[in-house]
């Protein structure tokens, strides 16, 4: 199933805690619809002291949020925006903005 989301895109938040807010995407899971977004949807984390981490302690974690509380920023616009699928000369799928813009 092709996603309106890819690796390394910047997101804008739609709904939730963090609307709004935008962010890299991460993480993408595709079998669970999920997106880790950076700095976004930010916990705590107990670790205990290891060879990474010597000194233990409390850590943030970015956090998965649902595929479809986000969109892809359009750079003309710097705003969410649907995406769409064209193919083109050569027969490959490319993600469109509603306004025709390229990602």
């Amino acid at each position: 199933m092709a996603l309106h989301v890819k690796k390394n895109d910047t997101v804008e938040v739609i709904s939730g805690a963090h609307k709004g807010a935008t962010g890299r995407v991460l993480r993408v899971m595709p079998e669970k619809n999920l997106v880790v977004v950076q700095g976004l949807n930010i916990a705590k984390k107990h670790v205990r002291p290891s060879r990474k981490n010597p000194q233990g302690g409390r850590i943030n974690v970015e956090q998965p949020i649902h595929i479809s509380n986000v969109l892809p920023v359009n750079t003309k616009s710097s705003r969410g925006g649907r995406v769409g699928y064209k193919l083109n000369k050569d027969g490959k799928k490319k993600r469109v903005f509603a306004d025709g813009h390229e990602i």
